[in-house]
């Protein structure tokens, strides 16, 4: 089995009803998952991304960056969530979603991996373990334009994002 890392745009009001009742939530999450496994939706048009199991790497190198905003864990916990998979989940206000989709339009992933040399991702233990060669690098590359799209477009819609780890 894999972590993969998660992500939900809802409105705000959305977020606020999630809060109070995170099953809901949960299953707002499953349905909309289960409704995009049928479509093929772009990143803009989607409500649900996954990062798949690039969520650590992007996590080291966003950190790295000193990127503003914690888009991979979320900033804020939910206060009564059970665990969505891997912990329960947390999410970003609409104000956080717009500051990081401005953040992710002004960095290539070239420029957050400069300077990093895969025995750094060896040694900081970074999930999955496969950090043997210098190319590792690389994995991310396809995920990273794609997540940011699908910030921008919640940023353009004024939504929040929920993020758990499944």
């Amino acid at each position: 089995m894999s972590m993969n890392g998660e992500y939900l745009r809802v409105t705000p009001e959305e977020l606020t009803r999630a809060l109070k009742d995170p099953q809901w939530a949960l299953d707002l999450a499953e349905e909309i998952q289960d409704a995009q496994e049928d479509n093929q939706t772009t990143p803009a048009e989607a409500r649900h991304f996954t990062t798949h199991q690039t969520w650590n790497l992007l996590d080291f190198l966003l950190k790295r960056s000193a990127f503003p905003v914690s888009i991979v864990h979320g900033e804020e916990p939910f206060a009564e969530a059970d665990d969505w998979g891997y912990g329960p989940p947390r999410y970003l206000t609409a104000d956080r979603v717009l500051l990081a989709a401005d953040k992710l339009t002004q960095m290539t992933y070239e420029q957050l991996i400069h300077d990093v040399d895969h025995s750094e991702l060896a040694a900081a233990e970074i999930y999955p373990q496969i950090w043997d060669s210098p190319t590792s690098l690389g994995w991310a590359r396809d995920l990273f334009t794609p997540l940011t799209e699908f910030f921008q477009a919640a940023a353009s819609d004024g939504h929040a994002m929920v993020i758990w780890l499944d």
